[in-house]
């Protein structure tokens, strides 16, 4: 077993727990030394575990603390790198720096071998084939991504089928990203009404003031419409 894995074993012995537990019976739940278990128990606590407690009297987790990143399995790593590999092919520059970000930020407080885990991870995401307009669809991303954030009215000149361009103001609450294709999902003023918009059909964006619904309300009214289930 790797040391990683019995730290991840450690905690998850003592995440359980509503009183303290001591060293011996987490040595023999884990059949290791008390040694061991002191040494992980420090080395957990190095790592920035909420751990209460003192030898001889026993260890416990804080509820409702951080638990730091070493706690990801093979599996949760992977789908995280996986995931934030996919996001880097999106086009949204601030979206993707961020996902590099982050897990930077997981790498660095995990210990070595989930690093390199992580590095060696062999799940690749290849790049989508561009549209002729993929760079100029690309700079709406993030606008409509912040509108959405932000619960703010956005007026969009939005082109149809045909080229024709025309006037949107629209209330942005849900984007979703297909392969090669990213959708808007808002409430239309001219339309009162749910619309969809391709982003690729986007020739400008400018942004507006608070519209006047919550967006977790436009968004469940949507949902229902269309027989989407809400993601966990």
């Amino acid at each position: 077993m790797s040391r990683s894995s019995r730290l991840i074993l450690l905690m998850d012995a003592m995440r359980g727990k509503r009183v303290p537990v001591t060293a011996a019976q987490l040595a023999q739940q884990l059949n290791v030394s008390e040694r061991t278990i002191y040494r992980d128990i420090q080395t957990l606590a190095e790592l920035g575990a909420p751990l209460q407690g003192e030898a001889g009297v026993g260890y416990v987790l804080r509820r409702g603390a951080f638990l730091p990143p070493l706690m990801f399995d093979a599996d949760e790593l992977e789908a995280l790198v996986l995931g934030a590999r996919w996001v880097r092919r999106q086009g949204d520059a601030a979206l993707a720096q961020a996902a590099s970000n982050a897990l930077a930020k997981i790498a660095a407080a995990a210990p070595r071998d989930l690093r390199d885990t992580m590095a060696e991870t062999s799940l690749w995401v290849p790049p989508a084939a561009a549209a002729e307009d993929g760079a100029l669809a690309d700079r709406y991303v993030q606008p409509v991504r912040l509108a959405i954030r932000h619960e703010c009215r956005v007026t969009l000149a939005y082109q149809d089928e045909h080229g024709r361009v025309t006037q949107r103001t629209v209330w942005p609450f849900a984007l979703a990203y297909f392969d090669g294709k990213r959708v808007l999902a808002a409430w239309c003023e001219l339309r009162s009404d749910y619309r969809h918009f391709r982003i690729d059909r986007i020739a400008g964006v400018n942004g507006g003031e608070p519209y006047p619904k919550r967006r977790y309300e436009l968004l469940n009214v949507w949902r229902k419409m269309y027989g989407i289930e809400p993601e966990s």
